[in-house]
């Protein structure tokens, strides 16, 4: 497959552990956390750069042909290598072809060795020439998020150790450790003013010096180049030659990503967590939220048919419940869990119930059963009797939640201490989940039907909104008694799709999915908020203040295509006309998206306008984990 090789298409290797390398296909780095070696020192956390990029360029004869350019401060891009590059391929990684001559080519191969905090890199030579090929690595050594500056305590010695040499920049970051055939020759210098055109972009620190201890060039004639840059001395414990470990990862990971398209994207976001597992909610900078894993564990794990993954995701956070409610985020060692989500913890027993109903015996065994179900119970106890935030069952039998200044919900942008949408009082998805939870928890335990029972008795009576014939977003507003919210967003989809049950009458239900589809419904995903509301946000840009106002206020989410084509399919009463119509309507543009931004993913948001450019996250975990599940499941 060919893609575009442009600044804004952008690739993804994953090495298992939440460190990654990234870039652009035409290989101009625009984002800080674009980067060679970039490794999670206590995974999936603590991830840190480490090797940036590099300068790559072919002398033949008196000739130089450049094979990467750089971005530098104030818009200078130097030198012309991007404009040699000729062809660009993903699979099965990364791959480059640059056109030096009418019959003379480099190509040039990166991947990450699953499991290895590493990255592969090999070039060769496709002609009759006498080329030498030279390589100038950037390194840094700070955190993901941050950026460098020259000072005086980068470490630019290497040790000399056989075939590798160790770096060791920071004495408080990992050591960088190279295996080449190469030959290198040390020459330290900084290289300023490195500027990165998504981050100005997005109003945020842009300009990096990084740090370059010298040059590693090889003869192409005489062979592949190889470089294998990894954060860990135990890539290869023994002295085998560079080429012939390059050769073992190679035949490991074409055995590996020997599947489809969307079964290898899914590797990405499966991640350890000391024994266990867990899902990094997505690519450049998200860690492992609770709301994100559960919802994507649907379609990553079990539409996929990982059970083991799945089984582990879900023990792990089973021992994690307090005062009924899960963390918003994996409490790291002595970090103090953040509680600040009503959804998390029914989304979890949603997917927990999900899993025990279609792992094997040997996954779903009796003592899996056991703690998911006791997870079940606590989760649903806290809520009715009252936890946290003010969240409990009300007299109605449907769930209040949400104190000011506290962001509860999926829509959670807060600027300072402004919640941009409070939705405090009882928000119609939290009510389809806590209502699909009741009905959960009723088949392990009579104690919960009563409480489903009145719940659901009052759900169409409190939420159904006769003037517009769809559901309010809101009710008891700000927990007062009757205050309504009729904004129309995208949320009341979940009464009709995306989960269990449907808690409209079917003519009710077709109502609701017809406004959303006419109003809200875009070919990446729903907008979160209809162009004709107050406050609506075409397009999602600029700085943090503006980008975070702009998030939930009409930026278009793919995640939400799941409830929506559920329940467009359910409306029409699943029928396999009804699905082959669903599947040519709504999932053929998400497909064709695919190689559009992050390739072979799907995008955590888009403008709320055409042509929904897509924005945030290239890499998204319940984007593509609801795309699974409507392919391999609902449809």
């Amino acid at each position: 497959m060919q893609n575009p090789i442009s600044e804004q298409t952008e690739w993804l290797e994953a090495d298992g552990l939440g460190g990654f390398a990234s870039g652009t296909t035409c290989g101009i780095r625009t984002r800080r956390y674009h980067a060679l070696l970039l490794a999670a020192t206590t995974p999936p956390s603590g991830r840190v750069v480490l090797v940036n990029g590099f300068d790559a360029w072919v002398t033949v004869g008196n000739n130089t042909y450049w094979l990467t350019s750089q971005r530098y401060f104030p818009n200078v891009v130097s030198p012309d290598g991007a404009s040699r590059v000729q062809e660009f391929r993903v699979e099965s990684w990364p791959t480059w072809r640059w056109s030096l001559e009418s019959d003379i080519f480099v190509e040039h191969e990166l991947f990450v060795p699953f499991g290895k905090a590493a990255a592969v890199l090999c070039w060769k030579l496709i002609g009759n020439t006498d080329a030498q090929l030279n390589i100038r690595p950037f390194f840094s050594g700070r955190d993901f998020h941050s950026l460098q500056r020259r000072n005086p305590a980068f470490q630019f010695d290497a040790i000399h150790s056989g075939e590798r040499l160790i770096w060791h920049p920071y004495p408080n970051q990992p050591a960088v450790v190279c295996q080449t055939n190469g030959a290198y020759q040390h020459a330290p210098d900084w290289y300023m003013n490195f500027l990165y055109a998504e981050e100005c972009d997005r109003g945020l620190d842009c300009i990096e010096d990084l740090a370059t201890p010298g040059i590693f060039s090889w003869k192409l004639a005489q062979g592949p180049a190889c470089l294998i840059l990894s954060a860990d001395r135990s890539v290869s414990a023994g002295d085998e030659p560079v080429l012939e470990l390059v050769e073992q990862f190679r035949r490991v990971e074409i055995d590996r990503r020997n599947r489809q398209q969307l079964d290898r994207a899914v590797d990405s976001y499966l991640v350890s967590r000391g024994n266990g597992k867990t899902i990094v909610a997505g690519y450049p900078w998200f860690g492992d939220w609770g709301r994100d894993t559960f919802i994507s564990l649907r379609g990553l794990c079990l539409a996929t048919q990982r059970w083991s993954d799945a089984k582990k995701i879900l023990a792990e956070w089973a021992g994690t419940v307090s005062q009924g409610m899960l963390p918003n985020r994996f409490p790291d060692q002595g970090i103090e869990p953040e509680f600040n989500s009503v959804d998390a913890s029914l989304w979890y027993i949603v997917a927990a119930s999900d899993f025990l109903e279609v792992a094997p015996p040997e996954y779903a065994d009796s003592q899996t059963a056991n703690l998911l179900r006791a997870a079940i119970d606590a989760i649903l106890t806290g809520y009715h009797d009252g936890t946290r935030f003010s969240i409990r069952a009300a007299d109605d039998g449907l769930l209040m939640a949400g104190v000011p200044g506290v962001q509860l919900t999926w829509m959670d942008a807060k600027i300072g201490d402004l919640v941009v949408t409070p939705r405090i009082g009882k928000p119609v998805e939290v009510q389809a989940l806590w209502l699909n939870a009741l009905s959960i928890g009723a088949r392990f335990s009579k104690t919960w039907q009563s409480a489903f029972d009145k719940g659901s008795a009052s759900f169409f009576k409190r939420f159904w909104n006769p003037e517009k014939e769809n559901l309010y977003d809101v009710v008891d507003v700000d927990h007062q008694p009757g205050k309504l919210d009729a904004t129309l967003r995208p949320n009341q989809v979940f009464a009709v799709g995306g989960l269990p049950l449907t808690l409209l009458p079917l003519d009710k239900a077709r109502r609701v999915i017809d406004l959303i589809e006419a109003r809200l419904y875009t070919p990446i995903g729903l907008r979160s908020l209809d162009p004709n509301e107050p406050g609506y946000c075409p397009r999602y840009e600029g700085d943090p203040l503006h980008r975070d106002q702009s998030y939930h206020q009409g930026t278009v989410w793919p995640w939400l295509l799941g409830g929506f084509v559920e329940g467009w399919v359910r409306v029409r009463g699943n029928t396999t006309e009804a699905k082959k119509e669903a599947r040519e309507r709504f999932l053929s543009p998400l497909f064709q998206h695919l190689n559009q931004a992050g390739l072979g993913h799907v995008s955590e948001i888009a403008d709320g306008d055409p042509p929904h450019t897509p924005r945030g996250c290239p890499f998204q975990a319940w984007s593509l984990g609801e795309l699974l599940r409507l392919d391999r499941v609902v449809l």
